[in-house]
């Protein structure tokens, strides 16, 4: 049986605006029947909206759970403020904790997935009293240096990063922005479409292909109906403010200066998922992560699949949120696992 997802205008779900100054957000919340067990906050990552979550949200409901999903800074709905300043974990953590405040007087489950798999860990430095527990999907946790590390410093390090200087240089966009067909080659490619010969849109040692773009046929893991509104939404901005998240390492670095002098164990219950054929962010990043989880580190895994788990798996990632939730609230949740 498919899995129950969101459509655009979904009515089992509201749109939302909160403002900070000059930046808008847009979330959506949907609410259970009754009173909520507890509260989820949902960050998606590049280049996705919250609309990625869409296959979680309805699972999630059914549980008993209140769900909030927001287009990140520079996504969607919400602003894209030019800056690369506005986009710092610091910044970010604050607007999402207002918005959860806005919901909800309890401590909340906070998962992400690829940018916002970073982001839930530097969330959870910021704001310990505000999350009860933790996840992330395809994104190991990475704890606060006390050095500064630039882009270039990771990357040799990491050359499965590569990709990531294009996207930070400005190249990226330049390549994308030039048409919303080039925005529908990148996210066909991203859902499964290839070109005639086999290639997708990205190659981890070098970032965006643009001869390809264009080439890429429909996507294979998601509708036209679904990449014709990722086109929608990423035109309304173009693809600075999604790059400039890769333009804040510098920024970060200085704010985990801070962070790095705690303990930088996380002290509430966390999951880690990953995917086996993740090319940027491969499984065995997950190595030797225990020792960073005080109160225990849940690891799951995804056979076959890439980067998109929530789309390319809804099933089982379902099931591995649903018994983590279970897992943390216990007797709060309803018996529908």
């Amino acid at each position: 049986m498919p899995v129950d997802e969101l459509a655009p205008n979904d009515p089992r779900v509201e749109h939302k605006f909160k403002s900070f100054g000059d930046i808008k957000y847009h979330y959506i919340i949907g609410k259970p029947q009754g009173q909520p067990a507890a509260t989820i906050l949902l960050i998606h990552g590049w280049p996705d909206l919250g609309f990625g979550w869409r296959c979680q949200v309805p699972y999630l409901l059914s549980l008993g759970l209140q769900v909030i999903v927001p287009d990140m800074l520079g996504y969607g709905q919400t602003s894209a403020p030019e800056s690369p300043e506005e986009y710092t974990m610091k910044k970010m953590s604050a607007h999402m904790a207002a918005i959860v405040k806005d919901h909800t007087d309890q401590p909340i489950i906070l998962g992400g997935h690829d940018w916002g798999g970073f982001f839930v860990w530097r969330m959870t430095a910021y704001y310990p009293e505000l999350i009860r527990a933790v996840f992330s999907i395809c994104v190991p946790y990475m704890p606060p240096s006390p050095v500064k590390l630039s882009l270039e410093d990771i990357v040799k390090k990491m050359p499965n990063f590569t990709y990531q200087l294009q996207f930070a240089s400005g190249e990226a966009e330049r390549i994308v922005d030039k048409s919303p067909e080039r925005i529908r080659g990148l996210m066909n490619g991203f859902f499964g479409g290839r070109t005639p010969d086999g290639q997708g849109p990205v190659r981890v040692e070098v970032g965006i292909i643009e001869e390809n773009l264009e080439r890429i046929g429909p996507a294979t893991l998601v509708s036209k109906e679904v990449i014709d509104f990722y086109v929608q939404e990423h035109s309304r901005h173009g693809f600075h403010g999604p790059c400039n998240w890769y333009r804040t390492r510098d920024l970060n670095g200085e704010d985990d200066l801070e962070l790095a002098k705690k303990d930088p164990r996380i002290k509430i219950p966390a999951m880690l998922v990953m995917g086996e054929k993740d090319a940027a962010l491969p499984p065995h990043l997950a190595d030797g992560q225990e020792k960073f989880f005080e109160a225990g580190l849940k690891k799951e895994f995804v056979p076959g699949a890439g980067h998109w788990l929530m789309v390319e798996s809804p099933d089982l990632i379902n099931k591995y949120i649903g018994e983590f939730a279970k897992s943390v609230l216990g007797d709060e949740l309803k018996a529908s696992l």
